[in-house]
């Protein structure tokens, strides 16, 4: 399992981005809004990274995910594309388990 950070540096309501793990090629990103989220940093359109400044994956409501690029909306609890050009598609959700308060994803997530 591969650390991407502890629970309490992920404040309630905000997103953080990471960047490929040794020989990946795309990143991740974390959510933490009714639980933690965490997928891969490609939107299903054509796969561009999602954030158009680092960590900034939300509406300014805070209340979907959205793609700079394209303006897509994603539901954050499952990563499914509510409206814009990938609608029906989803985000790559990525296992996510919390040990001694760190957040943990598998070895291979983003490769």
């Amino acid at each position: 399992m591969r650390r991407l950070c502890r629970v309490d540096d992920l404040a309630p309501g905000t997103s953080r981005g990471f960047g490929p793990p040794p020989g990946g090629f795309t990143g991740l990103f974390a959510v933490r809004a009714a639980g933690i989220h965490v997928y891969v940093n490609a939107c299903p359109h054509i796969g561009v990274a999602l954030d158009g400044t680092p960590h900034d994956f939300l509406t300014r409501d805070k209340q979907h995910i959205v793609c700079a690029t394209h303006g897509a909306l994603f539901a954050i609890e499952t990563g499914l594309c509510t409206q814009g050009p990938c609608h029906g598609d989803s985000l790559e959700q990525i296992a996510v388990t919390i040990v001694d308060g760190w957040i943990l994803v598998p070895d291979d997530a983003g490769l």
